[in-house]
């Protein structure tokens, strides 16, 4: 694998995040920011965060399988969400567990979540990107 996760001594250690990545591939891939729509563009999940998280996470494993990769190449993850606040944690962990479920992979990466006012369009509530690593 080329992405090792790592939570080092002298850090918190937290249970849905890994504090840092060790890439050791020779392939970056940077994915553009992926958003609740599926492959023929459609709206997923409208008003629902759990649902646009879930497709935001399949749409990765999908570029990145396209590239002859998987999730599991992610060295980092970035999360835009609309009107983020700490009562949306439960929902975001909802979607990120239901995706991890369906692509069989383990999605505890180093993150970083960001709140914003808004997305491209209105009805998206998160973005996520993602940077990879491949051999």
């Amino acid at each position: 694998m080329t992405v090792t996760l790592v939570n080092p001594d002298g850090l918190p250690k937290p249970d849905v995040y890994r504090q840092l990545s060790i890439a050791t591939g020779s392939k970056l891939v940077f994915l553009a920011g992926q958003v609740a729509r599926d492959a023929e563009g459609r709206r997923v999940g409208e008003g629902d965060l759990a649902a646009q998280v879930e497709q935001a996470y399949l749409n990765i494993g999908t570029a990145l399988a396209g590239v002859g990769g998987s999730f599991d190449d992610v060295a980092k993850l970035t999360i835009y969400v609309v009107d983020w606040s700490p009562d949306k944690l439960p929902s975001l962990g909802e979607g990120v567990a239901r995706a991890a479920a369906k692509l069989g992979v383990d999605p505890v990466k180093p993150i970083t979540l960001l709140g914003v006012a808004a997305l491209g369009e209105p009805d998206l509530l998160v973005e996520v990107e993602a940077t990879a690593v491949l051999d």
